[in-house]
C-alpha cells in the first residue's frame, strides 16, 4: 500500500508538473503574440508619424519656395517710378503697402517704356493700385492661352501710352522667364471683349482705361497683344 501512495504521489506531482509546463509554455507564447502585435503596432504607428511628419515637411518646404518667389518678384518690381502718375494714384499706392494682397505670379516687364511691375493672381482696384492683375477668367503666367493682365492708365500702366510693335515684353513667371513680341495696339469699347478670349497659342493681352489722361471714368479701353518671341528662345 505506500508504494501503491508513493507512485500515485509520483504521478500526480508528474502531471501537475507537466500541467505547469504546458500552461508556462501557453502563457510564453501568448506573451510571444502580444509581443509581436505590439512590435507590429509600434512599426506601424511610427510609419504614419514618419510620413505626416514627411508630408509637413514637404508642404512647408513648398509654402518657403512659394513666400520666396513671391518676395522674389515683389523685391524685382520694388520702388516704382511714379514720375507720371497722378498724385491721386500715389496716394493709393502708399496706402495698398498696408494692405493683405492675393500671390504674386509673375513680374511684367517692358524695357522700350522701364515698366517693371509685380502681376498678382486677380486684378481688384486694391491689387492695381499696387502693380497689375490676371483679369478673372483668363490664363496666369506659367500657363498656355491668353494671359489677360490689366493696370491702371493713370499709374503702372500710363507708360503703355509710349510702345509700339515690335517692342519686347518680358515675362518672369514660376517656370522662367517668358518672352514675347508686341503686335498691336487698338482702342476699343468697354463692352468689347473679343480680344480677351482664349487663345491657343500663349499669348499676352495688356489692358488699361483710355484715354490715359482722361478726367473721371474713362469711356474707352488700350489693349495691347503680344505673341511669342519666335526669335528668342522660350525654354517653357
Amino acid at each position: 500500500m505506500p508504494a501503491r501512495l508513493g507512485s500515485l504521489a509520483y504521478r500526480s506531482g508528474e502531471l501537475l508538473c507537466y500541467t505547469a509546463g504546458v500552461l508556462l509554455s501557453g502563457f510564453f507564447v501568448v506573451q510571444l503574440a502580444q509581443g509581436e502585435v505590439e512590435r507590429q503596432g509600434g512599426i506601424s504607428e511610427f510609419e504614419q508619424v514618419a510620413q505626416s511628419a514627411q508630408a509637413a515637411a514637404a508642404t512647408a518646404a513648398v509654402e518657403d519656395s512659394a513666400a520666396a518667389t513671391e518676395n522674389a518678384f515683389e523685391q524685382n518690381a520694388a520702388n516704382p517710378d511714379t514720375s507720371l502718375w497722378a498724385p491721386g494714384r500715389v496716394a493709393d499706392y502708399e496706402a495698398s503697402l498696408q494692405a493683405e494682397l492675393p500671390p504674386v505670379v509673375g513680374v511684367l516687364e517692358l524695357p522700350s517704356v522701364g515698366l517693371k511691375v509685380p502681376v498678382y493672381q486677380s486684378n481688384s482696384e486694391l491689387v492695381m493700385d499696387r502693380g497689375a492683375g490676371i483679369i478673372d477668367g483668363m490664363a496666369y503666367p506659367h500657363e498656355p492661352g491668353n494671359i489677360g493682365i490689366s493696370g491702371h492708365r493713370d499709374g503702372y500702366f500710363r507708360v503703355l501710352k509710349d510702345i509700339k510693335p515690335g517692342d519686347p515684353i518680358v515675362l518672369q513667371t514660376l517656370e522662367g522667364p517668358k518672352h514675347f513680341r508686341i503686335d498691336a495696339t487698338e482702342v476699343v469699347a468697354i463692352s468689347d471683349i473679343h480680344l480677351l478670349q482664349d487663345t491657343q497659342d500663349q499669348q499676352v493681352t495688356l489692358v488699361t482705361c483710355y484715354p490715359f489722361y482722361f478726367v473721371g471714368h474713362a469711356p474707352k479701353r488700350f489693349i495691347v497683344t503680344a505673341s511669342l518671341d519666335t526669335t528668342d528662345v522660350n525654354h517653357n
